[in-house]
């Protein structure tokens, strides 16, 4: 699909009113698909996305459709938030959680949700 029709379909009134979070991490393998699965149930209930920052290792890069389309991006370290905030003015938040979980590691997901809560 071409960037053209992608930016397109960000804008879809199907996906409704609900904040959109684009959740970012280094291969978007693990950590932000993670956040995303919290951020996505209660008590927040966003429209969620996971990708990663490495051309080489994420399955899903970041690029600027999906910056487009987030109301907020959410990231796990300061090497992440230095690489996204110049390319946009909203709100970027660093949880800063290593590289260290399994996807969905109870630790993990409790980290997320504690440190998320704290940039509320």
């Amino acid at each position: 699909m071409s960037t053209m029709n992608r930016m397109h379909n960000v804008g879809n009134p199907h996906q409704g009113k609900t904040k959109k979070v684009l959740c970012v991490c280094s291969a978007g393998l693990l950590r932000s698909p993670t956040a995303a699965v919290v951020l996505s149930a209660d008590p927040f209930n966003y429209n969620t996305r996971a990708v990663g920052l490495s051309s080489e290792y994420a399955l899903i890069v970041l690029d600027a459709v999906q910056i487009h389309w987030a109301d907020e991006i959410v990231c796990m370290s300061e090497d992440q938030q230095q690489a996204i905030v110049h390319r946009t003015e909203k709100p970027v938040k660093n949880l800063s959680i290593p590289d260290r979980y399994a996807y969905r590691d109870p630790e993990l997901m409790a980290m997320i949700r504690e440190k998320y809560e704290a940039t509320l």
